[in-house]
């Protein structure tokens, strides 16, 4: 199984970067558009991973301290690794250290697994499209231009998610195997029964 651990992002936000999407597509079509439907905070990337230990990795990923909500600002674009090469347009998000924090202690959970630790630091991201070439990036970044201030909103996660994922023709395909929750949501919940 292919998998990874992110964070959803709520529909308003999804709406307001798919919007962004369609105009920029006029302009950049030798891109490769992400399907905004299935667009994530990825926390992990985990990889390809035998189906029979999928288990090991939910019981890992329950022992995560996440203690409260943490609040996300999506706003600006930006590229990977650079603005003279890029190969990835990107959507920024800004959150305190509560969201490094996460992404850190998801890492030691699951490194005893066998999963190798990002040599990366971690920056919180949404992919809105890749490149092989810069064809037509000039008239993309007159149109990132034109349309600032990239404001897309904000909100306040208290779950994470263990995903698969299948390639597909049509772009991958994302079923949620497993959510988590913070201690505070949990503990309220069971106050609540």
């Amino acid at each position: 199984m292919r998998l990874f651990v992110a964070l959803d992002i709520p529909e308003e936000v999804r709406t307001a970067i798919g919007v962004l999407i369609e105009s920029l597509r006029l302009v950049c079509r030798a891109a490769r558009w992400v399907r905004i439907e299935g667009a994530h905070v990825t926390l992990k990337f985990i990889g390809h991973f035998p189906t029979d230990k999928t288990d090991e990795i939910r019981s890992a990923l329950a022992t995560v301290p996440f203690p409260a909500a943490i609040r996300m600002h999506f706003r600006g674009l930006g590229f990977f690794p650079n603005d003279h090469r890029p190969r990835v347009l990107w959507a920024g998000i800004e959150a305190g250290t509560g969201l490094s924090a996460l992404a850190a202690a998801i890492e030691a959970v699951l490194e005893p697994l066998g999963i190798a630790r990002e040599q990366r630091a971690f920056s919180p991201h949404l992919t809105l499209a890749r490149f092989e070439s810069t064809k037509e990036l000039n008239p993309l970044r007159g149109a990132i231009a034109a349309a600032a201030p990239l404001e897309f909103g904000s909100t306040n996660t208290t779950e994470f998610h263990l995903y698969q994922s299948v390639l597909k023709r049509s772009g991958a395909e994302y079923t949620r195997l497993a959510t988590f929750r913070s201690a505070r949501i949990n503990a309220a919940q069971r106050f609540m029964q």
